[in-house]
């Protein structure tokens, strides 16, 4: 995919692995001594999902989107075993060091977004805020099927309209019209080498899920570590992995969380909806 302005980054684990990430440096002299945003994406999404906020916030502050392991550009180990959250928890710490992201206003989007609350209890300074997209300290198990029918598949679609119509009748409800389908696929999948539509991630993460779920244990002391920061919370209403429940929760524990509801979509929101843009650009305008 085209990407004007952004940079391909790439570094190294620290188990030797390839890590990529997409950067937009920010404009001088505006973004001078303005906190870097980093973009964490989902559990089967890729860098490529922040490109419209990236292109939004570029002008004003530094971004770097990562793709995690085995997804995007990053690269893809021999084991399966590869992708628990500790392992991603290193590759992050890894990927701030190399980019020398030492403070950061995080943006993460459902498995992004735990991995930003827990960075709240391993490294709280290198916190400006958080933003969490479609996520919260509870994690569903219908919420948790619905990823699950998604994340394993890999169709081998030959057309971009297959590709369309699986994300249509497969994805909670979205507000895309028929250009933003047209991005969601392209983000979604890539051409492999047999020329076919592949998913920009491994397939074999759904092994891991339940696994890693059960190895979190409750996200609430996670969530509670970020007690320090500015939060705000975009919650899609029809979501199935962020519950009304929990975000009333979230809101008792912290009277000052931000939320921002996105009528009518499921998990997640794309963060390009009017609903989340105006949202994020009032509370990182707010974060210097």
């Amino acid at each position: 995919m085209p990407l004007a302005g952004a940079l391909r980054r790439s570094l190294s684990s620290r188990d030797g692995l390839r890590l990529a990430a997409l950067e937009w440096p920010g404009a001088w002299p505006a973004a001078e001594g303005r906190t870097p945003l980093l973009c964490l994406p989902g559990l089967s999404r890729t860098a490529l999902d922040f490109v419209a906020l990236a292109e939004r916030q570029r002008g004003s502050r530094r971004v770097v989107a990562l793709d995690h392991m085995g997804h995007g550009d990053s690269e893809r180990p021999a084991a399966f075993a590869r992708y628990g959250v500790a392992a991603a928890i290193r590759d992050l710490s890894d990927a701030l060091a190399a980019l020398h992201l030492h403070r950061v206003i995080v943006v993460g989007t459902s498995f992004g977004g735990i991995l930003g609350m827990v960075l709240g209890i391993l490294r709280p300074c290198c916190l400006a805020a958080v933003v969490l997209n479609d996520i919260g300290p509870d994690l569903p198990a219908a919420g948790l099927d619905e990823v699950r029918a998604l994340i394993g598949q890999d169709p081998g679609f030959s057309t971009e309209e297959e590709a369309i119509a699986f994300l249509r009748e497969r994805m909670p409800p979205m507000a895309l019209d028929a250009a933003g389908w047209q991005g969601m696929a392209r983000r979604t999948y890539a051409r492999g080498e047999d020329g076919r539509l592949h998913p920009r991630w491994d397939t074999r993460i759904v092994r891991l899920l339940d696994a890693e779920t059960a190895a979190l244990g409750s996200l609430w002391p996670a969530f509670g570590a970020l007690g320090h920061v500015p939060v705000l919370v975009v919650h899609g209403t029809e979501s199935a992995l962020l519950s009304d429940a929990t975000v009333r929760a979230m809101q008792a524990r912290r009277p000052d969380l931000e939320v921002a509801s996105v009528p009518g979509v499921g998990h997640a929101p794309t963060l390009d909806e009017p609903e989340a843009a105006a949202a994020l650009a009032r509370f990182l305008g707010a974060v210097r």
